[in-house]
């Protein structure tokens, strides 16, 4: 099944999109969602995310603190760099450990932005951000993200846009602590996982790779990065997003590398190369 592609208005977004998502543009698109033809619900959310400047400096609950404010679950993350212009930079976690009142004060008067652990970055690179991650986005850079379907965000600074902030909420879910390193990766010329996480998996499969069949007994959301992949009777090129049941087959060109997420955890000991990378 192709998914439904719905384009997402941002203050940050771009007017011109990338190769592959073509058409004249007079307003700002920062996402684009893919969701199920008719807006039923799926377990994963999949989106690109375009921007031309900084997104918000921003924390998501986990379940538990989401389901406590009456929502249905939290929103766990995982990015993939497609593309980034020179100097081109996310920010994961604190530079060092602070305490709430501290970040409030950060927060409220702007010195957040300083406290941040600024990285740069370039295409291949991932970053898994489980809830209650401090993080932002900053311009020059497309990405994939692959996420638990929920798009509940508390705003910690806005760069001075006139949209709320959720200080309370967003100080009451952060880690005050730095990003651990072991939850980035970097995609290399092997099939590798860059992810197992409770909440979804994401493995990177290079061109001309065949990925494992544990992973094909699952059902499986397709994002090609190039070239053209076909699986259920539909073909996807890069900018699309295909969902396949388990064991459909599925044929990529023999220049297609692309994405596999799942939901769930596919567990220790089955994945492609986990040798390389599997995250908890």
């Amino acid at each position: 099944m192709k998914l439904a592609r719905t384009d997402v208005e941002k203050p940050w977004g771009r007017e011109a999109l990338p190769r592959g998502f073509c058409r004249p543009r007079h307003r700002p698109v920062g996402e684009i969602w893919f969701g199920a033809p008719g807006g039923g619900a799926l377990p994963l959310l999949v989106k690109y995310i375009f921007t031309a400047e900084p997104l918000s400096v921003q924390v998501h609950p986990g379940d538990r603190e989401a389901r406590a404010r009456g929502l249905p679950h939290g929103k766990s993350e995982c990015w993939y760099i497609v593309d980034a212009e020179p100097g081109a930079r996310v920010a994961l976690g604190l530079t060092g450990r602070t305490d709430r009142d501290s970040l409030r004060s950060a927060a409220l008067d702007g010195s957040i932005a300083d406290k941040l652990a600024w990285r740069s970055v370039a295409a291949g690179d991932f970053f898994y951000i489980p809830a209650g991650t401090i993080h932002a986005i900053g311009g020059g850079i497309s990405l994939v993200e692959v996420q638990q379907p929920s798009d509940v965000t508390y705003r910690l600074f806005d760069y001075g846009r006139p949209r709320p902030l959720h200080l309370d909420d967003a100080l009451a879910v952060a880690s005050l602590e730095p990003y651990p390193a072991r939850l980035a990766a970097r995609a290399s010329g092997r099939i590798r996982t860059l992810v197992s996480s409770p909440h979804f998996t994401l493995v990177h499969v290079p061109a001309g790779a065949v990925p494992s069949p544990f992973v094909a007994a699952r059902e499986r959301w397709l994002i090609p990065l190039s070239s053209t992949l076909a699986g259920g009777g539909e073909v996807a090129a890069p900018g699309e997003c295909l969902l396949v049941a388990p064991h459909e087959r599925v044929d990529a060109a023999p220049d297609c590398a692309y994405l596999i997420a799942t939901a769930g955890s596919v567990g220790a000991g089955t994945l492609p190369h986990p040798e390389l990378s599997a995250v908890a």
